[in-house]
């Protein structure tokens, strides 16, 4: 029998990507790459990725105990042979302990481990346990003992929500009573629930952010390129902050000094820091930091692959991510390399109007195909998150509206950061839906 005759006769290996959201159609795009041609399945996915692949309900959604519970039970059903898990709601509450509770291999870190995301203050203290540079802060969940820290320090300061806040819990105070006004609707008004029940008061540091993704087995590491996120809404960075609204890649090359640096002072010694205290830390590890004048601090830790900057970075990625996601998960890490390409790649995201406060849904969507086809070498890609399908159209294909805050994002490669930011704002041009915002400078 040929060997091409013989692969054909091999199942496909079926794979299964949790989340919904431009980040989630980013590594099943990536992973559908994969030279061993994968079925890939989403759940739930959104009304863009479903032109793309199967997707499947979650009930109740992936944020709350019982859409944990369906999503074990789809995997069981579509028999995958491996769940990547997008979001970090999901994580917090153990979903990665249950799937492998049932011998089901899946991708992201256990519970114990998902607590460098889930909670500010764990975080915090985490870092200041094993001397890993970060700004000075308190913790409180007294709205009394914060304001009397705020009458006393040192402004601007920035004023953390301990638990997941979908990228809208932190907040940057310039004025006393401003911080005051944080203080209280986090602590006294519950403006993000259970949240925002402890906060973190932290020094603000001046510099430029990055973002590091790094894969762990719990042993061994593996950098990726690094990316710039935009999180503000609005251009110059104004604007409370969001889930993110672009990024590009790479910021620096991994073969710049200053990794070295990060890689010793802040990657090492967390790694080392969670092996101290017998966490098994196997998935991405995000680093979010600043380049400050006194050198690099982290800001926060996610447990998961960033978005936006995962649109850029799998992009650039050359090498097969599902090899990589099996080698991490099987704690197999250990020699592995990613090739990339040199050139930049760049996203932006177009959003509601109104986010990340209140905004309008179910609102036409235009153009996506039109400015997905302004190249098609590979080089662009239109990554979906909060869209839906509507009615049939002419064409046989639903009509997609807007069904969240953050609904598309344009990603493309370029020869250099300006041929990149050209190619994704000609191809937004194309795109409409009332009360369309995207940032306008991701790259200057």
């Amino acid at each position: 029998m040929a060997l091409a005759e013989a692969m054909a006769t091999i199942p496909a290996m079926k794979i299964l990507v949790l989340g919904g959201g431009g980040r989630e159609h980013a590594l099943a795009w990536k992973l559908s790459k994969s030279p061993r041609k994968p079925e890939i399945f989403c759940a739930p996915g959104n009304g863009g990725i479903a032109r793309e692949y199967r997707c499947f309900e979650v009930q109740g959604g992936l944020g709350n105990p019982r859409g944990v519970d369906s999503a074990l039970r789809l995997a069981k059903e579509l028999e995958v042979d491996f769940t990547i898990v997008g979001p970090e709601a999901p994580l917090a509450m153990g979903i990665v302990d249950r799937f492998e509770a049932v011998g089901l291999k899946v991708f992201g870190p256990r519970l114990a481990a998902a607590r460098l995301e889930s909670s500010k203050c764990f975080a915090k203290d985490f870092l200041d346990r094993h001397e890993i540079p970060t700004a000075a802060f308190r913790s409180f969940d007294s709205a009394s003992d914060a304001r009397k820290f705020v009458q006393k320090i040192r402004l601007p300061v920035v004023i953390k929500a301990d638990g997941l806040a979908e990228g809208k819990g932190a907040f940057i105070a310039r004025e006393r009573q401003e911080a005051m006004s944080v203080v209280d609707s986090l602590l006294v008004q519950r403006r993000l629930g259970e949240a925002g029940a402890r906060i973190v008061i932290e020094d603000f540091l001046p510099g430029n952010e990055m973002s590091l993704l790094v894969l762990t087995d719990g042993k061994n590491y593996l950098t990726l390129e690094t990316a710039r996120d935009y999180k503000p809404v609005g251009d110059g960075d104004k604007g409370p902050n969001t889930g993110g609204m672009g990024s590009f890649s790479p910021l620096y090359q991994l073969d710049d000094p200053l990794l070295d640096l990060i890689q010793d002072q802040i990657v090492a010694r967390t790694l080392s820091g969670l092996q101290e205290e017998d966490i098994r830390f196997q998935g991405l590890l995000y680093f979010g930091l600043m380049l400050t004048p006194d050198g690099p601090h982290v800001l926060e830790f996610n447990v998961r692959f960033g978005d936006p900057e995962t649109q850029p970075v799998l992009m650039r990625m050359q090498s097969d991510l599902l090899d990589l996601l099996e080698a991490t998960a099987e704690g197999k890490l250990e020699g592995a390399m990613v090739e990339w390409d040199s050139r930049p790649a760049l996203c932006v995201v177009a959003a509601s109007g109104g986010y990340p406060g209140a905004y309008q849904t179910g609102l036409p969507v235009s153009g996506v195909e039109e400015a997905e086809s302004i190249l098609s070498n590979g080089e662009l890609k239109i990554f979906c998150a909060g869209l839906k399908e509507g009615k049939a159209t002419p064409n046989g294909k639903p009509e997609l509206l807007t069904a969240g805050g953050r609904v598309l994002g344009v990603t493309a490669l370029g020869s250099d950061v300006e041929e990149a930011r050209m190619r994704v704002y000609e191809s937004i041009s194309k795109i409409h839906f009332q009360n369309m915002i995207f940032r306008k400078d991701v790259g200057n």
